[in-house]
């Protein structure tokens, strides 16, 4: 009997943001539509946007190229991800759950101890597939990192992968970028590089030439798309937060019904389930950062952080505390989703230092306690009757995913909340404007959306079909079947 033994397709960048999730989640349904099994992998990932999946969590890119390519994702397909709690410090998930050894083990090194269980863990995917592909991390040619780099190279190396390296050239030196990744890697490390790709690329694509016929001169390598910029492709961002798609006043096309703003503090986490409200007609979606941020605003948000305590702080620093009371105070929104939940309830408690001690915003009568247990979880549950903005949402049946190490329950010295939700996951305030909930997810449910707004959104299986006719349309012909013959 024959042990199938999938070609690897690896999307290699020359910087962070250069486009290589977007490319890989295309890749992933491009060759799901030729009839291949195929999976994702990417063997670490540094990133709080997480989902929950079979077996503890992984990075949320991972997790929409698995449903790309019609795969159930799971924790093989990202077998370390990194959680960053501070500038110098990062909770360690390994293969879904969280190794508090490694969490406190210096980046060096650690990668000689992980590196069986990420290899052993893409051998047995592509014992499973036809297809792997492969996302990198940052740029391979970090020769200050490379002896400690599993995420790029080695893992290369291993899979004997078919390497594509993206560039942005929206960002300018896009040839320089290409030609300086190229010369520092070693010969055998050449080998494996299939082609160029520009992305982001604006205006006429006739004044590129000479440069991808003189750059394969030099590196033997050619390049073998220019993706154009494209705004409206509907896949939340990896490294930075979603952007609004340039519009009338910063929105979507048409007359605004309803703005709101999303706070985007240091540690926010899992800000990529917002990405929905983006495509909503009648919104109008923006990030807050200062006061003068929420003006205007008919919703505020909390999201979810890595780091709730240092996040609140943060809110009072940048004076944004007041502005949020404030604007309940006046009866305006305000929804807290996990961390936002927690930093709307009256105290956060951290007797074991998992994140800290501090006092809320005052917003709903709770009290939260961190605990060292963490809940990783998928959970169905029903909205009781809500009032105010969340009317329309009572008695609505919603599937989410919850992350959190917080514990959260009624003040017992105040007036009792209203539960908004079984088994302590929702709470709002007596006025009915404030909403908090461990639930992430939230608008990622066509149900809600068409409840709050009106509309379902967009379709994420149209989303991932745009992206493969996407590349399909500006590779070179026969380029992408040949990766993989």
């Amino acid at each position: 009997m024959t042990t199938r033994r999938a070609k690897c397709v690896m999307v290699l960048g020359t910087s962070s943001g250069a486009g290589k999730s977007w490319l890989a989640t295309a890749l992933c349904r491009w060759y799901a539509r030729q009839g291949l099994k195929v999976a994702p992998f990417k063997a670490q990932n540094m990133s709080n946007n997480a989902r929950v999946v079979a077996g503890g969590e992984i990075g949320s890119a991972q997790y929409f190229q698995a449903l790309a390519a019609r795969a159930e994702p799971e924790v093989r397909m990202n077998p370390l991800l990194l959680k960053p709690e501070g500038d110098l410090r990062s909770q360690v998930v390994l293969l879904g759950r969280v190794d508090e050894g490694l969490s406190r083990a210096p980046w060096r090194g650690r990668s000689a101890s992980v590196w069986p269980q990420v290899a052993a863990a893409l051998d047995e995917l592509r014992a499973e597939n036809d297809v792997v592909v492969i996302e990198g991390a940052g740029s391979p040619a970090e020769i200050n990192l490379k002896a400690d780099d599993i995420v790029n190279l080695r893992t290369a190396l291993h899979a004997d992968a078919r390497c594509l390296l993206v560039t942005d050239i929206d960002r300018g030196g896009a040839f320089a970028h290409l030609y300086g990744t190229w010369a520092l890697l070693e010969e055998a490390e050449r080998r494996l590089l299939r082609g160029f790709v520009l992305n982001k690329f604006r205006g006429d694509p006739t004044l590129l030439a000479p440069g991808p016929q003189q750059l394969q001169a030099l590196t033997g390598v050619p390049t073998v798309a220019t993706l154009p910029m494209w705004w409206e492709h509907g896949l939340p961002e990896e490294d930075g937060l979603v952007a609004a798609v340039p519009g009338p006043a910063g929105g979507n096309p048409g007359e605004t019904v309803t703005t709101i703003a999303i706070v985007a503090y240091p540690r926010i986490s899992n800000h990529d389930e917002f990405q929905p409200l983006f495509a909503v007609p009648g919104l109008r979606v923006r990030w807050a950062r200062q006061p003068e941020d929420l003006a205007g605003a008919d919703w505020i948000v909390l999201p979810g952080s890595k780091h709730t305590s240092s996040d609140l702080a943060w809110l009072r620093a940048q004076r944004l505390a007041p502005a949020i009371t404030g604007h309940a105070q006046r009866g305006g929104a305000v929804l807290g989703v996990c961390g936002g939940l927690q930093m709307l309830g009256e105290a956060l408690v951290d007797p074991h230092g998992i994140d800290g001690n501090g006092p809320g915003l005052g917003l709903l009568p709770l009290v939260t306690a961190f605990a060292p247990d963490k809940t990783v979880r998928r959970t169905r549950s029903r909205f009781a009757g809500l009032r105010g903005p969340w009317t329309a949402l009572s008695g609505l049946a919603v599937e989410g995913y919850e992350i959190r190490h917080g514990r959260t329950a009624q003040h017992a010295g105040m007036a009792p909340g209203h539960p908004a939700m079984g088994d302590g996951l929702a709470w709002q305030n007596a006025e009915g404007n404030v909403l908090g909930l461990y639930l992430h997810g939230l608008f990622e449910d066509p149900g809600v959306l068409r409840a709050l707004f009106g509309s379902p959104g967009r379709d994420l299986e149209a989303v991932f079909d745009g992206l493969a006719d996407f590349i399909a349309a500006r590779f070179e012909p026969g380029f992408l079947d040949g990766l993989v013959a």
